[in-house]
């Protein structure tokens, strides 16, 4: 996989994109980086949406995110 660090994936709901960081202590965060939300301005609940999903399964991505990587 040719990804880069962070660890990170990319939710999309109702038509929102959302970087989102995943933690080593399986928390997750928004992105810093420009971009992390499109389009602009999105809805906050769908936002929050991805990122609790993100947080509900964040162990599971972050084994997958490790698999990926080799």
């Amino acid at each position: 996989m040719d990804d880069h660090l962070p660890v990170h994936v990319h939710g999309f709901y109702a038509g929102t994109r959302v970087i989102v960081e995943l933690m080593s202590d399986s928390t997750v965060r928004l992105s810093p980086r420009r971009g992390a939300v499109s389009p602009q301005p999105a809805k906050r609940s769908d936002v929050n949406h991805i990122l609790r999903t993100a947080e509900k399964y964040a162990d599971e991505l972050l084994k997958l995110w490790s698999v990926a990587r080799g």
